[in-house]
């Protein structure tokens, strides 16, 4: 067994950066095309679906353990800061927030939210915007959640709500 093996174990919580939050159901091996695989079975819960991650990639596609508490700190005490909006054209923008999205880094992701947050008093989001804060904000609520032990996320997305209106 390869040393990296070591870093995620069988019903760990990992962030997959394209997908979210997952739960490492198993580390098995199967045969691809004559060789031995070594593989992280990787379920993600919201969307029912199984990720097989290959041991010697994982690091190398950025599957990570979940943020420290203190992360998360920090990534609440961002979402209650200033929107910072570029006024570069909206596709250049949303190529940014995508990238942010999908990195898995938990402090981008709340900076999306952050920035692409609109309170009531505010123009409404176009479809596209509405998109990304949405997939940003259920990522970054899901592992929060995850983070503080919990399996529901509706007491941290109040919290984020709550975080967010204080602007």
């Amino acid at each position: 067994m390869n040393i990296r093996s070591k870093d995620f174990k069988a019903n760990e919580y990992v962030v997959y950066p394209a997908h979210g939050v997952g739960q490492v159901v198993n580390v098995e091996s199967q045969e691809v095309g004559g060789v031995i695989l070594e593989l992280f079975v990787v379920f993600f819960e919201k969307d029912k679906m199984t990720l097989m991650v290959p041991v010697d990639k994982a690091i190398e596609v950025g599957m990570r353990s979940l943020s420290s508490p203190e992360e998360v700190a920090r990534a609440i005490k961002t979402l209650g800061g200033r929107a910072r909006v570029k006024r570069a054209m909206w596709s250049r923008r949303a190529q940014e927030y995508e990238q942010k999205i999908n990195s898995g880094d938990i402090l981008a992701i709340a900076e999306v939210v952050r920035d692409l947050h609109r309170s009531d008093g505010q123009r409404e989001q176009s479809y596209s915007e509405r998109q990304l804060y949405e997939a940003a904000l259920e990522r970054l609520t899901r592992e929060i959640a995850v983070v503080r032990g919990g399996d529901d996320d509706s007491d941290t997305r109040k919290e984020i709500d709550d975080v967010l209106m204080k602007e």
